[in-house]
């Protein structure tokens, strides 16, 4: 068990028992990069996670140790700056939140290790913030709430990663509820548990292979054809304050202006923004049929308008599209590369895996791995209870 390791591999390196916390990685059902544009997302925490084991070690140093990468690094607490180790600077990014907040971080130490895959648009770089920000609120007492964690955690990804993110994906990972996705509005931050039938319906995730590493560059460029967009159109509706004040009605008034790129960034998210809402009740009223149908609908204005799919995400749709028992499907994350999300009947999954397992290798040459998720909890602590670790 992958958080009995991390316990022991903290006690074999560091010699006392430390405080065991898991933060999930997450899916978005709908609402794909409309985070960062003030709009709505749907997303839900799930069963691959990040386990940590941190501690105050009574010292000035700030030691970390990758379980996944068996690689050490280590720093006085007050020299805590981006370095060239990568994967530590999203926990060094997080030291720094609370230093900015004027909060005195003590020396500690942290193993971390997981099971969400890197590069799949499941979001491990928010698992290893939100899980470090929650241990040393806990540790150190300072009582700020998951909001503000998941705050921190964002903002360590815009000055120690450099990824300009909205806030879905750590918001996802401290709030995330058992059996529900949770529609977040992400301008004034109120947010709405809905419940999704775990039993009947599963969501399967393919993963494509492709690393995205076009994803952080072109992410960035996205945001800001964005922001120019609402720039030229404020100038008509001052009372616009982002993308999600914009009707179709104004963008299509202001086309030639906008220029081709940038009017399709904005007719894309205007329209995702529209999506997540009619995904919402459709959720309440049980229509699972129109939920898949807005998820391919959302790929196909990610892929034409967005631009931020590839031949392999498109491939998978496809496969999904002529498999039995699939609802719907869409690529998840930021693109290029990463994750489908399979909404699928569960009598159906196992023969939908298999069949897509066979034609992604058959259509593109390429292996296929899977994910078939069960939605969880939040960022929580764990304990070790007769030598066996448990949520408490």
């Amino acid at each position: 068990m992958l958080s009995q390791s991390i316990a022991t591999a903290f006690q074999r390196h560091f010699g006392y028992a430390p405080l065991l916390v898991r933060a999930p990685g997450r899916v978005n059902l709908i609402g794909e990069h409309t985070d960062y544009n003030g709009g709505f997302v749907l997303p839900a925490a799930i069963n691959k996670e990040i386990f940590f084991g941190v501690g105050l070690n009574d010292s000035s140093q700030i030691r970390l140790y990758s379980y996944d990468k068996d690689e050490h690094y280590s720093v006085a607490v007050d020299q805590v700056a981006p370095s060239k180790q990568l994967w530590a600077n999203y926990l060094l990014g997080v030291v720094a939140q609370f230093q900015k907040k004027g909060l005195t971080v003590p020396g500690f130490d942290c193993v971390f290790g997981g099971n969400v895959p890197i590069g799949a648009g499941m979001s491990s770089s928010a698992a290893v913030e939100c899980g470090l920000a929650y241990a040393l609120n806990t540790l150190m007492d300072t009582n700020l709430d998951r909001m503000t964690l998941a705050h921190m955690g964002q903002s360590a990804e815009h000055e120690f990663a450099g990824v300009k993110s909205g806030i879905m994906d750590q918001f996802a990972s401290l709030f995330g509820r058992e059996g529900h996705v949770v529609r977040l509005d992400c301008r004034s931050l109120e947010y709405e548990y809905l419940p999704f039938d775990s039993e009947n319906y599963h969501l399967v995730l393919c993963n494509s292979g492709v690393k995205h590493s076009l994803a952080d560059s072109e992410y960035n460029t996205r945001r800001q054809e964005c922001e120019q967009g609402v720039a030229t159109l404020r100038r008509y509706y001052p009372e616009i304050q982002s993308l999600r004040d914009v009707t179709m009605a104004q963008l299509e008034r202001h086309h030639d202006e906008l220029g081709e790129v940038v009017y399709h960034r904005c007719l894309y998210v205007v329209q995702e923004n529209r999506r997540v809402e009619k995904t919402c009740q459709s959720l309440l009223a049980g229509d699972m049929q129109s939920v898949g149908e807005l998820m391919y609908s959302s790929h196909t204005g990610l892929r034409d308008h967005y631009q931020v799919s590839c031949k392999e995400l498109d491939v998978l749709v496809q496969i999904a599209k002529s498999a039995t028992g699939v609802y719907g499907a869409r690529m998840m994350g930021g693109g290029f590369g990463g994750c489908t999300i399979n909404l699928v009947a569960a009598a159906h999954s196992e023969a939908f895996v298999q069949q897509a397992t066979q034609e992604y290798q058959r259509i593109l040459g390429l292996p296929l791995e899977t994910y078939t998720t069960t939605i969880v909890a939040g960022v929580g602590p764990l304990e070790i209870i007769n030598d066996e670790v448990v949520t408490s």
